[in-house]
């Protein structure tokens, strides 16, 4: 069982750039079946150098760039991955440049040039510098490159790009001399300095250049080679626009090409067999070969077709909302999340609204493709509370498979309406005046402020207080019950009446209130009071023998009922004093020695005629013993003898009942 190095590993080899290097495997065990995949790793060691393109670079700079221009430089290569690749770049000192390292998307580094201080070609006309390539090895590997930079007279404008970034996406079937993009730069000077000539950056790999051509002077570029999405999905191409200045000016620009993956490859089926050839007594289930398949492909293409063979699965089966009253209409309060875990058009859903009450389809609506839940109009709590709905979620596979969740939108309450004053009426013609007799004590409760609050819960709990009064100190208000109390005895001196208003107010925010005007008379006898109120009409109430109507209805069903149940009562008494007088009569009858007519006198006597056919049926109790007669064969008056007996006396018939199991049975 061991695994054993056959020959020599280079993993550069192998796999080039790609990290991990994995090379893959499988182990197939008999006796008992077993079938295990296993991978190596090859692990990178730092065996390479980085390595420049070349031993020398040369620079044109113009003296007259300004502080700040960068000047890209050729990269350096190292096949090894990871920290063992090319890590950074160091810049011998120098009073000019700085060296600034950036990094691709893929992860490899490249160095810029930047100037940090002008230069001066009277001063000095060349550079010397040199670039150093370093690893991340320990220890780690260097190269190193001579940088000669000829310091020369100005050209005034360099070229500059119209963006700089160009994205593009191909198809990995592309054919060569395919369009990918056009990049476009543009020179203010005149003459050869204003001629724009366009080419790769001295970073760019060679293998992008082996797979794209540009041309250098309408700056499209184009396929080239063959891509693979499989080998790489995604080329960062740094490309550059140069003047033909003596003193040429170069402006960068950057290229991303995102190849797309096309169903090119074919499923690939690996079988093993396990048993060749296969016995004939092989038992169902036996395992006959194992079988693989793989798709280099990605996504769609490289997958086994999709069945819709599952549903909508909601994040959860029921959601509770709770939303303010007097909302602003249109906004969302909701968003029903759902998964499936098909593929492609087996796994695009869609959201109903399902409505189960009809007022449910003109309040609300769902965003059919995100499942976002909208309130179309302002709601009141005091009108409705609650709303069910349900919110189905169907895919677009054929056929659709759905799932439905509830939802229940509950309107929360809003201090939205003041208190209403029951009594006294408000805005009414009628005056209440409540009389009470002079020299009545502190505490008597002269009367009751009544009012209710529309709204719920702290917004509908009001709190009654003594805003004005003909006078202050005679009379107090229960904070909580609106009970109107004498704070004092009332004295010969007190005016004869009084005027109360008294102040409602909610607890909710903001505070809502009203008010009540409360008529009181001090007098011996209501008498006096009408005297004083003879201006005043009463109001003839439609309504004023509601009351009594209603006493009347409920005193006579209830006198119906209790007649109805005695008299069920006495009828059940008397049957069950019926039963049992029989009872007693019978056991009576049943016990006792038989006269000189018994049962072979009946038979003689024609009570029981020759034909007639009969059953017994016999218990330890003779109550429960019967005889049952069937029908003769020949007409003949037992139909009368029958009922002669049976309206004879009881005697006879159960002397008769009781000793039928002693007659003669005729034989059929």
């Amino acid at each position: 069982g061991a695994l054993l190095v056959n020959e020599r590993i280079d993993r550069e080899e192998l796999c080039g750039a790609l990290s991990p290097c994995i090379l893959s495997f499988e182990i197939l065990m008999e006796n008992p079946l077993e079938l295990y995949s296993g991978t190596v790793e090859i692990q990178d060691i730092n065996d390479n150098d980085p390595v420049f393109p070349s031993s020398q670079a040369r620079l044109e700079i113009s003296e007259s760039v300004a502080a700040g221009a960068r000047f890209p430089l050729e990269s350096a290569q190292d096949p090894d991955v990871g920290v063992n690749s090319l890590q950074t770049y160091q810049l011998s000192a120098n009073p000019h440049f700085a060296l600034d390292v950036q990094t691709r998307v893929d992860g490899s580094k490249y160095a810029e040039l930047v100037l940090e201080k002008e230069l001066d070609r009277e001063e000095q006309r060349e550079l010397h510098l040199v670039l150093t390539a370093l690893d991340g090895g320990s220890p780690p590997r260097s190269a190193h490159v001579q940088i000669h930079i000829d310091v020369v007279d100005a050209n005034d404008n360099a070229p500059v790009f119209n963006q700089s970034t160009y994205k593009a996406n191909v198809r990995e079937n592309t054919p060569s001399g395919t369009l990918v993009a056009k990049i476009s730069a543009y020179d203010l000077d005149d003459g050869p300095s204003g001629e724009v000539v366009y080419s790769f950056s001295s970073h760019t790999p060679a293998k992008v250049r082996e797979l794209f051509a540009l041309d250098s002077a309408t700056g499209e570029l184009r396929v080239k080679g063959q891509l693979d999405y499989e080998e790489t999905k995604l080329y960062e191409i740094y490309l550059q626009a140069k003047d033909k200045g003596a003193v040429p000016g170069v402006a960068h620009c950057k290229v991303l090409v995102e190849v797309v993956d096309v169903n090119d490859n074919t499923p690939e089926v690996t079988v093993t067999s396990v048993y060749s050839p296969v016995p004939e007594d092989a038992a169902p289930g036996t395992v006959v070969a194992l079988l693989s398949v793989t798709d280099l492909d990605s996504h769609d293409n490289g997958l086994v077709s999709d069945v819709n063979d599952n549903a909508p699965k909601a994040s959860q089966d029921s959601y509770d909302v709770y939303v303010l009253e007097n909302n602003m209409p249109g906004i969302p309060i909701l968003n029903v999340s759902a998964t499936d875990p098909d593929l492609g058009r087996n796994a695009h859903l869609s959201y109903t609204l399902f409505q189960g009450d009809p007022t449910v389809g003109h309040l609300f609506s769902i965003n059919r493709e995100n499942g976002t839940l909208y309130l179309l109009t302002s709601l009141d709590h005091e009108d409705q509370v609650e709303f069910s709905m349900t919110v189905q979620v169907q895919d677009g596979g054929s056929p659709p498979l759905a799932t439905n969740v509830s939802v229940s939108v509950f309107v929360t309450d809003v201090n939205d309406n003041p208190p209403t004053v029951l009594y006294p009426q408000p805005n009414t013609t009628d005056t209440y005046t409540d009389v009470v007799p002079p020299g009545t004590p502190a505490g008597y409760m002269v009367t009751k402020v009544v009012a209710v609050d529309a709204d719920a819960g702290y917004n509908a709990w009001i709190s009654y207080t003594l805003l004005q009064a003909t006078d202050p100190n005679l009379f107090s208000v229960g904070l909580h019950s609106g009970e109107i109390f004498t704070a004092r005895q009332l004295r010969e001196d007190d005016a004869p009446q009084h005027m109360l208003v008294i102040l409602l107010k909610d607890h909710g925010e903001p505070v809502l209130s009203a008010t009540a005007t409360v008529s009181i008379s001090v007098a011996e006898m209501a008498k006096e009071v009408l005297t004083d109120l003879t201006d005043v009409a009463p109001a003839n109430d439609p309504r004023r023998h509601v009351t009594f109507y209603l006493i009347l209805a409920v005193i006579l069903v209830s006198a119906a009922f209790f007649i109805t149940m005695l008299s069920v009562g006495i009828f059940k008494c008397y049957k069950w004093r019926q039963s049992k007088e029989l009872y007693n009569s019978s056991r009576s009858t049943m016990y006792r020695t038989p006269g000189p007519f018994h049962h072979i006198d009946a038979v003689r006597g024609g009570f029981t005629p020759p034909n007639f056919y009969h059953q017994v049926y016999l218990t330890t109790d003779s109550r429960q013993s019967d005889l049952l007669c069937k029908k003769p064969f020949t007409s003949s008056p037992l139909g009368s003898r029958q009922s002669t007996m049976r309206n004879g006396e009881p005697g006879l018939y159960h002397q008769i009942v009781g000793t039928a199991s002693r007659l003669p049975v005729p034989a059929e």
